[in-house]
């Protein structure tokens, strides 16, 4: 009997509202027969249990449940697996033990999802790269027609196309899996900022887009940090400007230096971004109203690779239209600062 009230706050709750009851009407019935030292006996007990109720609510109910909303923010926010280490024997132990269990489940769930990506995209890697080098060995036969080549470019370009969604996919379960890393240096970040908009110069003359680049009038000491990831950034910002900002015909790429930072600013002149999406951007597989193909992830890998280089990755719209995309890469090792 005592074990089943001890695990039910319900039952608990109930034997002691029965009591409170009992105690408040002695106290008015001593009260009404003139018996006030009785009925003062009879309040001080029930004044002394309501205080000490509201501490027993506050430790058994409200902070436990307190806990467990902390906790299940946690799994929301991509914590999968994490289990809380303090059950009860009550109602909200048994709460406790659903969401671990839940939580559980969603990171075998996640588990099985990112291995999945993670063999497919591998085994998607060796065709795509043997579909890109025949096209462009096909391409270069003379013998070939005008419709020919124009498809065989088709094929390279779509094939190129997912090569580059396959990379970001294995970057994504790199990421999950805890794997994704840079490789420091020094990078000269004026240079890289210039090789990647070279890169990207036949794109944009067949999008028609027209890029200005703003050279920073000081000189910027070499920065740390991975090129190669760096310039994968790039890229992917400069192919968003492209497909998302692209009729507006213009971006603009400047590079400046705040003694502590290299800000690295591309601003496109398109639609911009519905303010309603412009939080979410940068979350993995959000898509927002954009109809454009691709995997919804490159933005994501994007910040976490600055993220590695201890800067920062802000969009947001341009006054007067279109996205404006902000990076700023500290000059100095966060380490060799501290």
């Amino acid at each position: 009997m005592w074990d089943k009230i001890r695990k039910s706050l319900r039952l608990q709750l109930f034997l002691s509202s029965i009591a409170a009851v009992v105690f408040l009407l002695l106290g008015i019935k001593f009260l009404t027969d003139d018996l006030k030292f009785a009925s003062i006996l009879m309040f001080v007990p029930v004044g002394a249990y309501l205080i000490c109720v509201n501490f027993w609510f506050i430790k058994s109910v409200l902070a436990p449940i307190a806990k467990m909303t902390d906790f299940a923010g946690k799994i929301a926010e991509g914590s999968y697996g994490i289990q809380s280490d303090e059950p009860t024997d009550n109602e909200i132990g048994v709460l406790t033990s659903e969401i671990n269990s839940m939580s559980e489940k969603i990171a075998e769930s996640d588990k099985t999802r990112t291995d999945f990506v993670s063999q497919v995209s591998h085994e998607l890697r060796t065709p795509l790269t043997a579909i890109t080098g025949w096209s462009e060995t096909i391409a270069f036969d003379p013998t070939l027609d005008e419709d020919s080549r124009k498809g065989i470019q088709i094929i390279s370009s779509e094939a190129e196309r997912l090569t580059s969604m396959v990379t970001e996919l294995l970057d994504y379960t790199r990421i999950q899996d805890g794997r994704f890393s840079v490789n420091i240096e020094s990078v000269d970040i004026a240079a890289l900022l210039e090789d990647a908009i070279f890169t990207y110069n036949e794109l944009f003359r067949q999008a028609g887009v027209t890029v200005e680049y703003s050279e920073c009038d000081e000189e910027i000491p070499p920065i740390p940090g991975d090129s190669v990831r760096l310039k994968q950034v790039l890229l992917n910002i400069f192919d968003n400007a492209i497909k998302h900002g692209g009729d507006g015909k213009k971006i603009d790429a400047l590079l400046r230096y705040d003694e502590e930072n290299a800000i690295i600013v591309i601003r496109d002149y398109g639609r911009g971004i519905p303010e309603d999406e412009l939080p979410h951007v940068k979350e993995k597989f959000y898509k927002g109203s954009s109809k454009d193909r691709g995997t919804g992830i490159g933005l994501a890998v994007c910040d976490e690779i600055i993220s590695l280089h201890d800067g920062s990755l802000e969009i947001d719209n341009a006054v007067g239209g279109g996205c404006c995309v902000v990076i700023r890469l500290p000059v100095k090792d966060k380490n060799a600062r501290q």
